[in-house]
């Protein structure tokens, strides 16, 4: 008991706003890598902006849809990310590359993508109206999973921590493995709204439309078998406000739950063992929370309101002593006394050290080559990291005046270009000294067919679905606009300088007009930072 009682001394949750991350782009949900050094922000124009977190920086912006980005996860490595876009696409992407892998189309919106946690060939996908997919990224194949009532259809599904089972619940108050009933006390079923699983430890929890979240014992669901009803461990609310929640998820040790509110932009922090309120961490009023991510390894969270991330942390106090055991910190100034041989070239009154002390500090040998494996970084049934993941990504420096270009021509070379061709031409000559570049493969992309989902569904993201005529208007690209850009309010206006003002002739000024009457579909916002 003696760890636990040190332990609890120590608050392992954020306390106050810690800075912002802006990603240009109106960010909507973000998620942490396995080991905290990156996180990946899905925005509204179809970005991925993947940030060192160490440094607060971007790391790398993946062009990856034309829509919004509704969901996102990282594989076990690091190496792939999968993302789904308001627009029903799933698709895979290489981290390093930021090319896509492959493309899978559903005929409904998309509300959740997970890898399996040990199989990054397995993916789980969450279509509205439907019973939850299971993709398989090898050979694009698909299988939809059984669920307890075909009639209900609002599933929501999860991986527990390793992979061995996946979690189902339904807007009947319905939990899959074990097949229990979540009620409200009065026999009464309430609709489950997300499942969260914690890092370390078996305990999951389930997010309820009655605004309750209770924490469950994943070996207890198992052990109570089929229609049982095991109780929670915990049931957090908000008993003053009575507050719905967004977004709720374990802290990377599974001490802590935060839970982002739906109203406000506000987190609430609870302590699992009591389930006591530990913590409320007040955003900008007004402002609406749309996703919530707490750092696998540090007490950091980070919460997304106003397409801006937003991070939480501790309040860092410099303590000298932990480096230096005798510094002692002064009120007010003291006056020192100098000792006698304090600054003289050989301390006399310095005590002998005893011979055999120093001489076994001396023949000990320190090993500054092998690496211990950090316990946070990997799993209980795990002795060693993965010497394979992609902890960072490489980013080159931007030299804006370099003093010499080792990959161009040479100096005289350059000169004699300038003055004879001119400097468009001189830029012409050293894109082609480089050699022709090769074309980026197509992504394959398969069409998944789901027996009875309706086609017309629209991402909670986008809006209500209405009767048609109320429909909110969907971001991005507007489906077959192709051809029919004549009348298009969005077509991007040529500038002088802009590249539609150069002299073309023939194919090439053909190809230009093709891509710019593409670019007139695209929608204002993205229009405006394209010009």
């Amino acid at each position: 008991s003696l760890p636990f009682v040190a332990e609890s001394f120590g608050q392992n949750y954020p306390e106050e706003a810690d800075g912002t991350l802006d990603c240009i782009s109106m960010a909507l949900t973000c998620t942490f890598n396995r080991w905290g050094t990156l996180l990946a922000v899905g925005c509204n124009d179809g970005r991925i902006v993947i940030w060192d977190f160490l440094t607060r920086g971007i790391a790398k912006i993946i062009s990856a849809h034309i829509h919004p980005v509704c969901s996102l996860c990282w594989s076990r490595d690091g190496h792939k990310l999968v993302s789904a876009s308001t627009d029903n696409i799933v698709s895979q992407w290489d981290v390093l590359s930021g090319d896509c892998d492959q493309r899978f189309r559903f005929p409904s919106p998309i509300l959740k993508v997970q890898y399996h946690p040990r199989d990054q060939n397995r993916v789980l996908v969450c279509p509205m109206k439907s019973a939850p997919v299971m993709l398989t990224l090898s050979d694009s194949k698909h299988v939809v999973l059984p669920v307890d009532d075909d009639s209900d259809l609002n599933v929501v599904a999860s991986f527990d921590r390793r992979g061995e089972y996946i979690y189902t619940g339904n807007a009947k108050g319905k939990d899959l493995v074990a097949s229990f009933r979540v009620t409200t006390g009065t026999s009464n079923t309430t609709a489950i709204k997300s499942i969260e699983f914690a890092r370390k430890g078996s305990c999951f929890l389930i997010n309820t439309a009655d605004r309750i979240i209770r924490v469950y014992d994943g070996r207890e669901i198992l052990t109570c078998g089929r229609d049982g009803e095991p109780e929670p461990m915990q049931k957090l609310q908000d008993l003053v406000n009575r507050t719905p929640w967004k977004k709720c998820c374990f802290s990377g040790d599974g001490e802590y739950i935060v839970a982002g509110s739906a109203r406000q932009h506000a987190l609430y922090i609870w302590e699992k063992s009591i389930g006591n309120l530990v913590k409320i961490l007040h955003g900008t009023r007004g402002e609406l929370l749309l996703d919530v991510a707490w750092h696998p390894v540090r007490p950091i969270i980070a919460s997304i309101s106003s397409g801006v991330v937003s991070i939480w942390a501790q309040n860092q106090v410099e303590n000298w002593s932990a480096f230096a055991p005798d510094f002692k910190e002064l009120d007010e100034n003291v006056e020192y006394e100098e000792r006698e041989s304090e600054f003289d070239i050989e301390d006399e009154d310095k005590s002998e050290p005893e011979q055999t002390g120093a001489d076994a500090a001396e023949d000990e040998e320190v090993d500054v080559t092998s690496v211990d494996p950090i316990a946070a970084f990997c799993s209980s049934d795990e002795e060693l990291e993965d010497s394979k993941a992609l902890l960072y990504l490489p980013i080159a420096p931007e030299v804006e005046d370099p003093e010499e270009n080792p990959y161009g021509p040479p100096p005289d070379a350059v000169q004699s270009s300038l003055t004879d061709e001119g400097i468009g031409s001189e830029k012409k000559r050293q894109s082609s000294s480089d050699g022709p570049q090769a074309p980026k493969k197509k992504p394959k992309t398969t069409n998944i067919e789901l027996q009875g989902v309706p086609n017309d569904e629209v991402h909670p993201l986008l809006g209500v679905k209405g009767d048609g005529k109320s429909k909110k208007k969907q971001a991005g690209r507007p489906k077959g606009s192709k051809g029919k850009d004549k009348d298009s309010p969005f077509k991007p206006k040529l500038y002088k300088g802009d590249r539609g003002a150069l002299p073309l002739e023939g194919a090439a000024k053909g190809k230009v007009q093709a891509e710019l009457g593409q670019l007139s579909t695209i929608s204002e916002a993205k229009c405006l930072f394209i010009t």
